[in-house]
């Protein structure tokens, strides 16, 4: 009892009040997760971890003269050196079906096209002043890639890696109410009208087992850091596709995805201890990752209206936005938009090609900010 006292008097409160700033946060996240079901398995663990570092003198995290606490020893193991994203892209890569996009290879472009905001956003921050470095990482939140973002802020060493993780997640999760909004400010209701009929054409095993390994070979000749973002997401989508590690896939999909992004939610908090998270620049990154967000989605719709321009047979712009990496989000909210504006107009497969070239994009994007930037 007496310790208890102790430790209550030792808090001074005229120093320490922000930490409550980051309890209100925390819940607000964990309010977030439970009732709005926005990205609840990351959200909530980041909520949770934001009360638990921010408790004074917290064990959770290494004190003065104390030993290192466990939240930093996992952030070490699995954050500092990029594990922990890595291995959530095996399971990433293991969810995701490449049939749509192989069946209709043009589709890549979208992909392509749909990261405009990246390098918009990183030439808008390193304006506002922040270093090259920083500016880097804030910029491939236009990615809607969380474990890409981890993966280049820690790259990096940014100073402003819990604010990133933040933005990026919370940016994923609002996919259907900013989406929705940026297509309608750029097309009209005639486009958004566009038929396109769905045509399959047959992919070939074979096909499936060669393309992620085609994918890394081109990524790792072209930029060289990306391999391992690449590699790791293309890795899962072949165990996936060979056809004889069955279980293996299923464990990468559910067991090794969910274990990770537990442990990447909790451990991402040492991050957000207030010392670090409670700064103006905080709300810069956050919006500069909207602005990324929004050139991304722009960018994917307008480049889909110039090529109807020289196209026969049109392209429905809304599928230029699924071409960024929130799969199978951003495709769903394309196939939604697309029935409300015409119920026989059916865009999912379409919009479902777009989205995982997105994802292909995201990392290559990704491997050529590691390349492009000089630490």
């Amino acid at each position: 009892m007496a310790q208890l006292f102790s430790n209550l008097l030792q808090i001074d409160w005229s120093t320490q009040w922000p930490m409550v700033i980051m309890w209100i946060i925390g819940g607000v996240l964990i309010y977030l997760a439970v009732k709005k079901n926005m990205e609840p398995t990351l959200l909530l663990p980041m909520g949770f971890g934001a009360i638990l570092v921010n408790l004074p003198f917290s064990g959770a995290v290494t004190q003065v003269g104390a030993e290192e606490g466990p939240i930093d020893v996992l952030f070490n193991a699995g954050i500092a050196n990029e594990l922990f994203p890595l291995l959530l892209f095996i399971g990433i890569g293991a969810m995701i079906d490449f049939g749509p996009l192989l069946s209709n290879p043009k589709m890549m472009l979208f992909g392509a096209a749909a990261q405009f905001g990246i390098f918009f956003t990183l030439s808008l921050a390193s304006f506002l002043g922040f270093e090259l470095k920083d500016a880097a990482s804030i910029a491939i939140i236009g990615a809607a890639d969380g474990p890409t973002s981890i993966f280049v802020s820690q790259f990096f060493k940014s100073n402003y890696v819990g604010p990133i993780i933040i933005a990026a997640y919370s940016y994923m999760a609002l996919v259907p109410i900013i989406q929705p909004a940026v297509i309608k400010l750029c097309t009209t209701k005639k486009e958004r009208m566009i038929r396109m009929p769905y045509r399959p054409k047959s992919v070939s095993k074979t096909t499936k087992i060669l393309f992620p390994i085609i994918i890394t070979v081109v990524a790792g000749i072209f930029a060289p850091k990306s391999v391992a973002l690449v590699g790791f997401l293309m890795f899962g989508n072949l165990i996936r596709e060979c056809g004889v590690l069955n279980s293996l896939s299923e464990s990468a999909q559910h067991e090794l995805a969910n274990l990770v992004t537990l442990l990447l939610g909790l451990t991402v908090s040492t991050k957000m201890q207030w010392q670090y998270f409670l700064r103006w620049e905080t709300l810069m990154i956050m919006g500069l990752g909207l602005i990324a967000f929004i050139f991304d989605t722009a960018g994917g719709v307008i480049f889909a209206k110039v090529l109807n321009i020289f196209l026969k047979e049109k392209i429905n712009p809304m599928v230029g936005a699924a071409g960024i990496s929130a799969f199978p989000m951003s495709s769903r909210v394309v196939h939604k938009m697309g029935l409300a504006e015409d119920p026989q107009n059916f865009l999912l497969m379409h919009a479902a090609a777009a989205n995982v070239s997105g994802q292909i994009a995201s990392v290559v994007a990704g491997g050529l900010i590691l390349t492009l930037v000089e630490i």
